[in-house]
Parts: C-alpha cells; structure tokens; sequence
C-alpha cells in the first residue's frame, strides 16, 4: 500500500474526498477504529487527502458501519440518497457485508447490498485501523475512475 501513496497524492492535487460516516445499527466496534484512524497520526486517514466531513451532501465517500437493522433501513437509505454523485460506498466490518452474529436476527433488514451498492468491502469484527486504511485508499482509487 505504501508504494501507492505518492502516485494516489498526486492524483488527489486537484480535488480531495470527503467521508461521511453512516451507522446502521452497529455495536460501535467498527465506530472506534474508524475514529482511530481519524484522530491517531499513526493511522491517520489526511495523508491519503481526504478528511471527514459533517453533512451526507458534501461526501465523496461514505462509510458505513454495522448490519442494516429495520429500524434505520429508511434513514441510511434517505441518507444514502442525499449523499451526490459521483459517491463510493464502503462497508467496514463484517455487519454491513453479511449481517455477522447478527444476520438471523429479526431486527436485520439484510445485507446492506440488497439495498445499496457496494464498491469497497473492509471485513473484520472490527477491522484493523490498517485494513480500514486500505479501504478507503481503494475507495479513493474508484473514487478518481468516477470524477
């Protein structure tokens, strides 16, 4: 990955994405690595050049965490929606990708790609800050197809 990085710099010069992140019903497991790799200068996701931001509606990528329960189906979706194109969507953890422990529960929707596509899968339970980094460096790579 590191070998990468000075070519996805320089291709980030002219626009830098933005990630939104979006929990789906986690355990919050996967919200502390990712907030590892947004506050630790170890793991720190700015040096590939993108940053978080508040609002769906400046996000480049989104970020989604935890299996798709029936009670926020709607709200990612609505969410998912505000989110402009060109987006690129990554599923951290296990949940978002098959439900993990949780997937014969009641309160699951589902898979998050019956409803939602999805460009980058990080799997773990939860995953490392390394294997979130990956993630999003990948999501950058479809990102910059897509612009």
């Amino acid at each position: 990955m590191n070998a990468q990085i000075p070519s996805l710099l320089s291709r980030l010069s002219t626009k830098s994405p933005w990630l939104y992140r979006i929990n789906a019903g986690s355990c919050n497991g996967c919200d502390v690595e990712l907030a590892t790799t947004a506050i630790i200068p170890r793991y720190d996701v700015e040096r590939l050049g993108c940053q978080y931001c508040g609002s769906p509606k400046h996000a480049d990528i989104v970020l989604i965490t935890g299996p798709l329960t029936v009670r926020v189906k709607d709200k990612v979706l609505r969410l998912y929606q505000e989110i402009p194109d060109p987006k690129v969507t990554v599923a951290v953890g296990v949940c978002p990708i098959s439900g993990g422990v949780f997937r014969d529960s009641y309160a699951i929707a589902g898979p998050l790609d019956q409803y939602i596509p999805i460009d980058v899968n990080v799997p773990g339970c939860p995953p490392r800050p390394q294997a979130i980094i990956e993630g999003i460096a990948k999501a950058i790579a479809v990102w910059q197809t897509r612009i």
